[in-house]
């Protein structure tokens, strides 16, 4: 059924790698909301060994920082997934690039 104002589109699949697995995501979607979909729901770990994952969702803490495509500080809470696109947890503090 059709909503008679809102027309809905269809997002593109695309596919990246967390951790050398492949996984599909929608195009458009950040890196945290498509690993959540996957299942995946730790991003990493403090300096103290703690897992960390999603908490605030607009950039303000450092709780998604994750490795992508070799860089580290990454905050996949607001970085748009993309094709191809590697990204690897990031454990403990990382050097600032």
């Amino acid at each position: 059924m059709e909503h008679p104002i809102l027309k809905a589109k269809t997002a593109r699949t695309v596919k990246f790698y967390f951790e050398d697995k492949e996984l599909e995501a929608l195009e458009g979607e950040t890196i945290a909301a498509a690993l959540i979909a996957n299942g995946i729901d730790v991003f990493g770990e403090s300096e103290h060994g703690r897992p960390r994952g999603f908490f605030c969702a607009i950039g303000k803490c450092s709780s998604c920082l994750m490795v992508v495509d070799g860089e580290p500080n990454v905050r996949v809470c607001i970085t748009l997934v993309k094709e191809g696109m590697r990204v690897q947890r990031q454990l403990g503090r990382s050097d600032v690039a």
